[in-house]
């Protein structure tokens, strides 16, 4: 069992920037590997990012390349999803996810087992 709760969604202007994190228990954190979805009212949940069991490897969405960063710190059971050049259009709730049974590929939403509650990130413009 793995509990996971999400933080640092609020309200950003366009082109700003917010950190969200999510922190993770339950089980030894450097053997579960974690992922960012997002998902608007009335559409499927999208894969946004996701990281590898040691951090040394990243996934992301083509609409988030280069603006969204994904890390974790084993250290801290975390993992952190840097969101900078925000657009309206990222508006929405993000979940966390960890796989803990080696599932791929990391960008599918049935490879993971346990979900946060959300954070609900709102751009304006």
């Amino acid at each position: 069992q793995v509990q996971l709760v999400e933080s640092g969604g609020g309200l950003v202007q366009a082109g700003g920037s917010l950190r969200l994190s999510c922190a993770a228990s339950g089980r030894t954190f450097s053997s579960v590997a974690m992922g960012w979805f997002r998902q608007a009212p009335g559409k499927e949940r999208e894969f946004v990012a996701a990281v590898s069991r040691s951090g040394g490897t990243t996934y992301y969405a083509e609409s988030v390349k280069g603006r969204f960063t994904i890390s974790r710190d084993n250290t801290k059971n975390t993992v952190y999803l840097q969101m900078n050049s925000l657009k309206p259009e990222d508006t929405t709730i993000y979940y966390c996810a960890a796989d803990i049974d080696y599932g791929a590929p990391l960008r599918k939403e049935s490879v993971y087992d346990y979900w946060g509650q959300g954070t609900q990130v709102t751009v304006s413009s």
